[in-house]
């Protein structure tokens, strides 16, 4: 045994782990000093579970640590539950789009990923479209939800966050009515987004997943505040959720943006999404360098152009006409010249670099370090060109470069530099630019029983939206049931429950008696079966980073990639295929395997294998799941720390005895 201390101590120390010193550090403890002298050492490890950096970085709150312990087969689905269902139920007790998302969400998940620290980050997007898709394919429900109560809420709004707050309300039991003006539901999913990466058939069936829960109400076409009086809403509801986005474009801040041929990236990717917009300009310039100036720029390159093409039927004329392009399908088309011009250089950039990659792929061209300075006119007041120059950029405002001005022919000019709302006919709920105010737990500041969520509050990630819309439902909740909004925990996310999951296996602690001649009687034993033993919960404290991981005992492994239909320039007009070749199952496990398991075990056994008092045990097979995997006999134990220090995850924490 003490061979086998000596080994790991001597792994510890060689330059290929990874460990959690300062830097400058180079004293190592010799813990086998430490080894026989339990009566210097009262610390015995306790098992602790935080939240890792992905979920900590989640908009949406998942617990994504715990869907991808479900793909790589660490924690087991009930009997007569497959893995993906299993999967996708915890995937979406916070967000009911996993196949959207899966494509869409630029995955700050990733970027915090503990990985990166050790070769490349795990693909959390990527297996999340593969539980999506599959619960798509196998036609997965939402659990039945909890009975009907008497409480009814309006949602304005139909997009992601009034959809989520619609699903999360119906879980606990309030039924809703969702009013959007539109023609159908998705927000910014279905008319902000191309079809290629959001494909519509898939949105379309988890929209209705959640319809199918019932007591889901849709009221389409109509317009709170123009078509509906929010009197009549309020009279009808006992509680109203904001959820409508912004929908109206900024234009650039230059003389002459105002022109007809001058559109914002919002209302072109509406008029495309909504199948009126089929051809676009022979040469488009799009400002901005986000995620929307993306879709726009790969669209423009999809929709080609049509030379002399009807002024009747220009992209402008079009967007502005709320009409449909009617060309013919003879027409021949022809490739655009596309040019998006960013502030910043393409790594700094708000755009996924895949989407930057795959828009260079298709044959846009971008200028980055550059600003528009002018809007140059013809004698029929349309725009002609983009005058830009190099800038500098300080505390986020460019200044433009002397000497370095480029004149950019174009046809049209595209502004995806933000979005604003609209609350036409509501402006006593927003404030002096139009957004509404809402506290932590998202109820309207000025606005008793009224709350809100999404981009009305600030635009940002649909992602948000999401997080957001779980939020307010639970504040929803609380208003109705008169609870005392207590502070939101600083981890504000969904989080493994362990007594959820001994349920589930047939576990459950037995209720604690106290004796009624000694109700003080200490109870804390670990013979008992009253409590969770040796285990202590801080996940909505605290987020484990890599400093707490033993990093050295996970070996370099090649990310698992999706594949991708993206077409090259040649081939870009009218490509409109699904743009994500999703993982096989085989693949999303190997994938998930990936996983480091930050802050929770994952059955690796090297504590079980270098204790050298065997102090640590595995838990019986009738007595384990997950998060009580390991167990420690405190008999044996003699605080010598080595579990903790071989412990990759952190799930070991030397505090008990302290």
């Amino acid at each position: 045994m003490v061979a086998k201390v000596q080994e790991t101590i001597n792994l510890m120390k060689s330059e290929n782990t990874y460990r959690r010193y300062e830097e400058g550090v180079h004293k190592w403890d010799d813990l086998s000093e430490q080894i026989f002298n339990q009566d210097e050492s009262h610390k015995c490890p306790t098992y602790v579970h935080k939240t890792p950096p992905c979920q900590g970085s989640c908009p949406s709150g998942e617990d994504i640590r715990g869907w991808l312990q479900i793909v790589r087969g660490i924690e087991k689905a009930p009997e007569g539950v497959s893995m993906s269902e299993y999967a996708f139920r915890r995937s979406t007790e916070a967000n009911p789009f996993p196949s959207q998302m899966g494509r869409v969400c630029p995955a700050p998940c990733q970027t915090g990923c503990n990985r990166n620290d050790v070769d490349d980050y795990v693909g959390i997007n990527a297996v999340e479209q593969f539980i999506g898709d599959m619960a798509v394919k196998e036609d997965y429900k939402f659990e039945e939800p909890k009975s009907l109560k008497d409480k009814k809420v309006a949602i304005i709004g139909g997009g992601p966050a009034g959809l989520t707050a619609a699903y999360q309300l119906r879980k606990m039991g309030y039924g809703s009515t969702i009013f959007e003006e539109r023609p159908a539901l998705g927000g910014m999913m279905r008319y902000g987004i191309p079809n290629y990466r959001t494909p519509r058939d898939i949105l379309d069936k988890e929209i209705q997943r959640i319809l199918d829960l019932g007591d889901v109400k849709i009221v389409l076409g109509k317009r709170v505040g123009k078509d509906i009086a929010l009197d009549e809403i309020e009279k009808s509801h006992d509680a109203v959720l904001w959820t409508i986005g912004c929908w109206t474009g900024k234009g650039l801040p230059l003389e002459g943006s105002d022109v007809e041929n001058c559109l914002t990236g919002v209302e072109f990717l509406e008029a495309f999404c909504q199948g009126r917009l089929k051809v676009g300009a022979k040469k488009v310039v799009c400002v901005g360098g986000g995620d929307t100036s993306i879709d726009v720029v790969s669209v423009a390159r999809r929709l080609g152009h049509i030379s002399n093409l009807n002024p009747q039927e220009k992209p402008e004329a079009i967007v502005h006409g709320y009409v449909a392009q009617d060309v013919s399908e003879s027409a021949v088309k022809e490739g655009a010249e596309v040019t998006l011009t960013s502030l910043f250089k393409k790594e700094e950039m708000t755009a996924a670099e895949q989407e930057v990659n795959d828009a260079m792929h298709e044959g846009v061209t971008i200028l980055n370090g550059v600003m528009p300075i002018k809007i140059e006119k013809d004698k029929n007041n349309r725009a002609i060109a983009l005058v830009i120059a190099d800038c500098k950029v300080e505390n986020n405002i460019p200044t433009p470069i002397k000497g370095t001005e480029k004149t950019i022919k174009t046809d049209l000019i595209v502004s995806a530099i933000g979005q604003a709302p609209d609350i036409k006919g509501l402006e006593g709920l927003g404030n002096d630019k139009g957004f509404f105010e809402a506290d932590d737990f998202y109820r309207h500041k000025t606005k008793e029983g009224h709350f809100v969520a999404g981009d009305i509050i600030r635009p940002h990630l649909l992602t948000t939206a999401i997080g957001q819309a779980s939020i307010a439902a639970q504040s929803i909740q609380s208003y109705f049931e008169n609870k005392d909004f207590k502070r939101r925990p600083k981890v504000d996310v969904h989080h493994f429950q362990l007594l959820e999951k001994l349920r589930e296996t047939s576990l459950t602690p037995e209720s604690y008696n106290a004796p009624i001649e000694n109700p003080d009687e200490q109870r804390g034993t670990d013979s008992s079966n009253t409590a969770i033993h040796n285990y202590e919960d801080r996940s909505a404290h605290e987020i484990i980073p890599s400093e707490e991981l033993f990093l050295g005992h996970f070996k370099h492994e090649d990310r698992v990639k999706r594949g991708e239909a993206v077409p090259t320039g040649d081939d870009v007009i009218d490509h409109y295929e699904d743009r994500i070749i999703g993982l096989t199952e085989e693949d999303a496990i190997k994938e998930a395997s990936r996983c480091m398991s930050c802050g929770m075990c994952f059955e690796c056994d090297n504590c079980v294998i270098y204790c050298p008092q065997d102090a640590v045990f595995r838990v019986k097979k009738d007595s384990a799941t997950m998060g009580r995997y390991v167990d420690t006999d405190y008999n044996k134990c003699i605080g010598c720390h080595i579990c903790a220090d071989v412990c990759p995850t952190g799930y070991i924490k030397m505090g008990l005895g302290e």
